[in-house]
């Protein structure tokens, strides 16, 4: 799923999980709707977020709101 961009497990699992919630609920997805999936604290997902944010791969509609997927998120999770 992942094989053309390095992303560590964490990070494919962040995306896949920020992916999915969007596509079920189509709102944004923040740190804390993901901490009862990894045993990490939410400024952990935070940082792995924003990565993926510089990445390209989710992005931020306004500063208080959580993250969604790009397209290059969505054709990488594909």
């Amino acid at each position: 799923m992942f094989s053309h961009v390095d992303l560590t497990h964490r990070q494919q699992y962040i995306l896949k999980a920020t992916v999915q919630h969007y596509i079920a609920t189509a709102e944004p997805i923040g740190s804390k709707a993901l901490v009862d999936d990894l045993s990490v604290s939410s400024a952990t997902i935070r940082s792995v977020m924003g990565v993926l944010e510089k990445a390209g791969l989710l992005y931020q509609p306004h500063t208080s709101a959580g993250r969604i997927p790009s397209d290059f998120g969505y054709r990488l999770y594909v």
